[in-house]
């Protein structure tokens, strides 16, 4: 396969990506119109096996929610939540008491460090269309030294994130959007504090890439011990080393090598993870990811005894008003609001 390409497999909705990365989720729901309270219309969701529904074979899937789609309140300890969200509209809530609502091209990026609770809910905002939601969930490690750090998200909005174009003579174009990391002399905006991406020596990439029709652009060459994973959601064909490579694949690639991908006759979008491995113990139980088994008996302890703070919320999976747009309301009652509609070209 060659020296540049160590690995291609099938694309699949959830992977294990390897250090220092813990999962990579990909979720593409065609929900329906709305029922006027950004929820599933009742006769939809016959058959359905709602607060349960993970039917990857179906169009939509209401994951555990009951009316509105998503994820209701639950725990993390130990690791960070990154959500990309390439289509549709998230809201979310926690249990320090901040909400928001964010939408295609926004990076939500949440440290659970000691445990928080949070809700992610997929609100069917438009009575007259359809609700098309897709996103990424990437799970990113902490090391044992910021498993416990305070909780915290911040928003990554889709018009500050760093944008390299590159076109050819042709007219050829490959967008990059940089949500952490460097690519030719730019660099993203700066990850939560605590995060191992906040060191830029330890070179976390996230990429969103979209190449036009014959577009090409390269991988640097970092190092060795980089774990490199290339994702290609949504396209045609792409060349890699002399290797055709059709969609969707999930591609590991080396890290110490200069790597030219260039595009079919489809436009094409890709994920971009890479990092340097953090090397500590990796216990994964549930939503807690500790460097110890003692440690995980302690988180689901600690959750049992205190909540994490609680819910502060009077329902278990809240949604924003319908006619909000995007906006964060952090735990200090800061409030960034955001213009409704941004074209990411995502």
């Amino acid at each position: 396969m060659g020296k540049k390409i160590i690995a291609i497999d099938s694309f699949k909705f959830r992977e294990d990506v390897g250090d220092p990365f813990l999962a990579r989720m990909h979720h593409l729901d065609y929900y329906p119109s709305g029922n006027g309270n950004m929820g599933v219309p009742t006769s939809l969701l016959k058959g359905k096996q709602t607060e349960e529904d993970f039917d990857l074979a179906s169009d939509w899937k209401m994951y555990y929610g009951k009316n509105v789609p998503g994820f209701p309140a639950h725990p993390h300890r130990g690791f960070e939540t990154v959500t990309v969200v390439l289509q549709g509209y998230v809201d979310h809530s926690d249990s320090n008491g901040a909400t928001g609502r964010y939408g295609a091209g926004d990076v939500q990026w949440m440290t659970a460090g000691s445990g928080m609770q949070h809700a992610e809910m997929f609100p069917l905002v438009h009575d007259d269309k359809e609700n098309t939601m897709e996103l990424f969930q990437i799970w990113l490690n902490l090391p044992s030294k910021d498993k416990f750090v305070a909780p915290s998200y911040k928003m990554l909005w889709a018009e500050d994130i760093p944008v390299v174009e590159e076109k050819d003579e042709a007219g050829n174009v490959a967008r990059i959007n940089i949500i952490a990391g460097t690519y030719k002399g730019s660099d993203s905006l700066d990850p939560n504090p605590n995060s191992w991406a906040n060191n830029r020596e330890n070179h976390v990439g996230i990429w969103t890439i979209h190449l036009t029709p014959g577009a090409s652009f390269t991988l640097p060459r970092v190092s060795s011990t980089l774990n490199r994973n290339l994702y290609y959601y949504r396209g045609g064909s792409i060349m890699i080393d002399d290797t055709n490579i059709t969609y969707p694949a999930s591609i590991k690639l080396a890290g110490d090598e200069e790597i030219k991908v260039t595009n079919g006759n489809k436009d094409s979008y890709l994920l971009l993870l890479e990092g340097e491995p953090i090397s500590e113990p990796i216990i994964n139980h549930g939503p807690f990811v500790m460097n110890t088994q003692d440690e995980i008996l302690q988180a689901y302890n600690d959750y049992r005894a205190t909540k994490f703070g609680g819910w502060p919320w009077d329902r278990e999976d809240p949604v924003n008003p319908k006619n909000v747009g995007r906006f964060a309301r952090y735990d200090d009652d800061n409030i960034e609001i955001r213009e409704e509609h941004i074209d990411t070209h995502l």
